[in-house]
């Protein structure tokens, strides 16, 4: 009986340090789900997805949940923007009117939902800068809100412009911000927050002009703008000169019909979200279509109304363990998808060993 006794005082902490574990388990696959399909050279491959906080945290197991309860299990309902710095994932809900913040590093997954001065209404995107700065546009409250990497608010602008923010960039002297109001891309100074100009300008030629310009990316060189009412992307240098169009409407390969997000990777490749496709398309720096992945959804890696993606080289470590053993681990890539079972979809671009 002692025996016995002795046993199960071991087994029970062994049993809720395996049942309070967090994290996703790694799961590897024989079958990896890769873009472009053979015989072509793989580029990209689905590595996984999240979207609800067991996905993150990990599920409870009976034992524990007998004992502390049922773990409140809550969900991403319809994201749009996302950001990641230094292991955090932010992602903006429309529907919540808040941010998830998923910290990879602890295997958390919280709600960012501040008050007073900072309380978000209709957060679209968000933006994290070198110093960990959180920038959000929320179009219902039609401003650009800020808070510091440890979430107190900052200050918010905007106002004064009238603007309606979708989207924002920030590099270390501006703030970029695409403006539906006024149809334009609004540059502020990082220090101040004040208003110094407007892209593209007042007299510019009609190929030059935004329609609706929704989703920003950057280059070391180049603003792209993702413009929602002209069926294209525009590019222009960071001082408003424009440079060339990508795209335009229509239903073959190359073109849009409903594109959103944007992303350009350290080669200046072009990635554009469209939401009728349900797929991102990869255009070259002279804007030549590569590729696309991705499609309307029947399962893991496909796409069900995409918004949003983003491109990044700091946070590789996180997804390695999803990599087929074949492949070397490029880059990360995420895309938001508003409706479906799988509403972060995470991509690695890949190179054969």
């Amino acid at each position: 009986m002692k025996t016995i006794f002795k046993y199960i005082l071991v087994c029970i902490p062994l049993v809720f340090l395996s049942a309070c574990s967090g994290g996703k388990e790694s799961v590897k696959t024989t079958e990896p789900i890769i873009y472009p399909a053979p015989p072509d050279k793989p580029r990209i491959q689905y590595l996984t997805s999240f979207s609800k906080s067991t996905d993150i945290t990990g599920e409870r197991s009976s034992f524990l949940s007998s004992v502390v309860g049922k773990e409140e299990v809550r969900e991403i309902v319809k994201p749009y923007g996302i950001s990641i710095y230094k292991g955090k994932i932010y992602v903006c809900d429309t529907i919540l009117g808040e941010l998830i913040i998923i910290d990879l590093n602890n295997s958390t997954f919280e709600d960012f939902s501040p008050k007073g001065l900072g309380q978000l209404k209709k957060p679209i995107n968000c933006f994290n800068d070198a110093e960990g700065r959180l920038y959000v546009t929320d179009t219902k409250r039609k401003q650009v809100v800020i808070f510091d990497k440890n979430g107190k608010y900052i200050t918010s602008f905007g106002e004064k412009e009238k603007i309606k923010p979708i989207d924002v960039f920030v590099d270390n002297k501006n703030i970029w911000v695409s403006d539906l109001h006024n149809h334009s891309v609004m540059v502020y100074d990082k220090k101040t927050y004040k208003f110094m100009y407007s892209i593209p300008k007042a007299n510019a030629d009609s190929s030059a002009r935004l329609f609706s310009p929704t989703n920003l990316a950057m280059s070391k060189n180049n603003l792209y703008v993702s413009d929602f009412g002209g069926f294209d992307v525009k590019v222009y240098s960071k001082d408003g000169k424009y440079k060339r169009t990508v795209g335009s409407y229509g239903r073959n390969l190359g073109q849009f019909v409903r594109q959103k997000g944007i992303a350009v990777d350290k080669n200046e490749n072009l990635y554009v979200v469209d939401a009728g496709f349900e797929n991102v398309q990869i255009f070259n720096k002279e804007g030549k279509l590569l590729m696309f992945f991705g499609g309307p959804y029947k399962g893991p890696g496909d796409m069900w109304l995409p918004a949003k993606i983003i491109i990044d080289y700091n946070n590789l470590k996180y997804f390695q363990k999803y990599v087929y053993n074949k492949f070397k681990l490029k880059y990360l890539i995420f895309v938001t998808n508003q409706y479906g079972p799988e509403k972060i979809n995470v991509y690695g671009f890949i190179e054969e060993k």
